[in-house]
């Protein structure tokens, strides 16, 4: 893993204001550009803001796939790893929830959320691969939200190499320090368990629809402390160094680095559609 400085943003992302949410989204990436950070973290579908009603609505003059060039052209600008959530268009019914991964030399993936909240499975499609991206000396994996309450995700993507994982969420209701709190109570075990950063970021602000997201933003280290973090009404930019020797020294230790102990012959049950 390289040595890195992230930015992560809480931001208000208004929804069907697409044009107006990228024009703040470059505003974020060149300041944190310019503040030397290698990757800049967005909160989940701050392209387009949370819809639960209407997603298809969520673009005005221009479609998910402009939007994705927009962004990618945008790391490109800024030199960085741009990580942005919108709305994908599909060739089904219903759209993706999905987080663009683009780079300085391209595009370098797509994650569509996997697990949909029960109000969402009526406006979205799920999507069906976990996958990890490779950025430079290091691969990093990207949950949306929701997929931080399923922990099978995580282990996977650890066995799958992961340095780093990126939480971008648009996680509505109660107060940012309520919000702070309840991230506190499952994300280090996250970090902890499988010896990997993570950096998670919430969208700030109420919509029309009359979803209240507070503002937080989380950096944790593999041993599950914080690095950094944010909790309050307004949008923010935080940043945070990832040394590798804390990844390192943590996975040489053969009593805090718990991956290479499991017993996967023990966890048939975990695949099991029917509950014992």
């Amino acid at each position: 893993m390289d040595d890195l400085k992230v930015a992560v943003v809480c931001m208000d992302a208004i929804p069907g204001e697409a044009e107006k949410n990228l024009r703040k989204i470059r505003s974020f990436a060149l300041e944190a550009s310019a503040n030397g950070a290698d990757i800049v973290c967005f909160p989940e579908l701050s392209v387009t803001g949370y819809i639960l009603k209407h997603p298809h609505n969520a673009y005005a003059g221009i479609d998910s796939g402009r939007a994705i060039d927009r962004l990618t052209r945008l790391a490109q600008e800024a030199r960085l790893l741009v990580i942005a959530g919108l709305i994908e268009n599909s060739d089904g019914p219903r759209p993706f929830i999905t987080q663009v991964i683009a780079g300085p030399y391209g595009l370098v993936g797509l994650h569509r959320k996997t697990h949909l909240s029960p109000p969402e499975k009526m406006a979205y499609l799920a999507g069906t691969e976990i996958e990890v991206y490779s950025y430079r000396n290091t691969t990093l994996g990207v949950q949306l939200c929701y997929e931080a309450h399923f922990p099978e995700i995580s282990t996977i993507m650890a066995l799958m190499g992961a340095d780093i994982i990126f939480l971008p969420h648009a996680s509505p209701r109660g107060t940012p320090s309520e919000k702070l709190k309840s991230w506190l109570r499952h994300l280090p075990a996250r970090a902890f368990d499988n010896g990997f950063f993570l950096v998670a970021c919430n969208q700030v602000g109420e919509t029309d629809e009359g979803i209240s997201s507070p503002g937080v933003a989380l950096v944790l280290g593999p041993d599950g402390q914080i690095l950094e973090r944010y909790a309050g009404p307004d949008e923010k930019l935080i940043f945070a160094r990832l040394e590798p020797e804390k990844l390192e020294n943590l996975r040489q230790h053969r009593m805090k680095y718990f991956l290479p102990q499991r017993r996967p012959e023990l966890y048939r049950g975990l695949v099991e559609t029917t509950i014992k």
